[in-house]
């Protein structure tokens, strides 16, 4: 059986670390080598990958150590409305004593720069090719490479 959702309630600055609202939030746009530092870029491009989304970031979390919640959120940053674009994830990196759930992730850029890390190695990343479909080449034989107007013969 799945366990449960967190109780959400609103934040307030005695809550305990553990709490969801304490989490920090990890946005696909953070890590989107697309975008400029303005629209929400948190590390340097080489560090970065190429349109993630929220799926790939809950798939790399969810081989690490961390808890976390995927939230049905928009970036406040982001222009577009699409469905793909969607998608927030909380991570826990505190207990509720204030000691590190995971002693490698001790920042929220910690675990940033290792989720950019981790999705290029992802199956369905490597899956995909970066190369346009082949198309085909016409040999020289035949091809009518003259250009002007075609199918129209001279009025008389």
């Amino acid at each position: 059986m799945a366990a449960s959702q967190p109780v959400r309630m609103n934040w307030h600055p005695n809550m305990k670390h553990n709490e969801v609202e304490r989490w920090i939030c990890i946005y696909p746009a953070y890590i989107n080598s697309k975008k400029t530092r303005q629209e929400g870029r948190r590390l340097p491009k080489e560090n970065c990958v190429e349109n993630p989304t929220y799926v790939e970031i809950r798939d790399v979390l969810s081989v690490s150590n961390l808890q976390f919640v995927v939230e049905n959120k928009q970036y406040c940053r982001e222009k577009s409305r699409e469905l793909q674009f969607r998608g927030r994830v909380r991570v826990q990196l505190r207990n509720a004593d204030g000691t590190l759930c995971n002693k490698d992730f001790s920042t929220r850029e910690s675990v940033i720069k290792y989720v950019a890390g981790k999705i290029p190695q992802l199956k369905t990343r490597q899956n995909k090719t970066n190369d346009p479909q082949p198309q085909l080449q016409s040999s020289g034989a035949g091809a009518g490479g003259g250009g002007g107007k075609k199918g129209k013969g001279k009025r008389r």
